[in-house]
């Protein structure tokens, strides 16, 4: 029984010169460059199994971007050798909604005419339903955000306190330094035995 070729990979001169750089580049995706690297074999007629070998991957994974190379024809080289959409469900939120909530965190509370001197997580929810910027969202989905965000997202009140005891720490010896030597108020020592 003769061995079955594999179909023809049309490739012209403008779409081997974009595989080729796209192999090339030491900042594009690895899988992106494997998939040129199949097209590129494809068209100096390799077929599936030496190019399985070569590239030691997966008979289908070959086989699979070869079909959609070829089923794509009208489309530019970048989206021929892209992932299909996901499924799934859309996020529930925009990147717009997120960055108002992460702004919302980073104001003082008593701006917003809160009687508490640091955010929560169920107060933020709160205040992000009361302005508008969602319809309703979870406690548990403003810690998420929170997280994602880092640590500059704290609450103002509490930056500036955290900045005012670093530069508190930073005057203390200081302050000790230019101390009259003599013994301090109380403690029965002077300058001298701080150090």
């Amino acid at each position: 029984m003769p061995l079955l070729r594999a179909a023809p990979v049309p490739v012209t001169d403008r779409e081997r010169q974009q595989l080729e750089a796209l192999v090339r580049q030491s900042t594009c995706p690895q899988q992106l460059a494997v998939r040129a690297r199949i097209i590129l074999l494809a068209d100096r007629g390799v077929g599936v199994r030496p190019t399985v070998v070569e590239l030691g991957i997966g008979r289908s994974t070959v086989q699979t971007w070869r079909w959609r190379w070829v089923e794509n024809r009208g489309a530019g080289v970048s989206e021929r050798l892209s992932d299909d959409p996901r499924s799934g469900a859309p996020a529930t939120f925009t990147a717009e909604q997120v960055c108002g909530i992460i702004a919302l965190a980073c104001e003082a509370p008593q701006d917003c005419g809160r009687p508490i001197t640091h955010w929560t997580q169920p107060e933020i929810a709160d205040e992000a339903m009361k302005r508008g910027i969602v319809a309703s969202i979870s406690s548990r989905s403003v810690g998420r955000f929170l997280k994602r965000s880092g640590p500059e997202t704290a609450s103002h009140a509490r930056l500036a306190k955290r900045q005012a005891g670093r530069a508190l720490c930073r005057e203390v010896p200081r302050y000790l330094r230019d101390l009259p030597s003599r013994t301090g108020a109380g403690c029965g020592r002077n300058r001298d035995d701080l150090d």
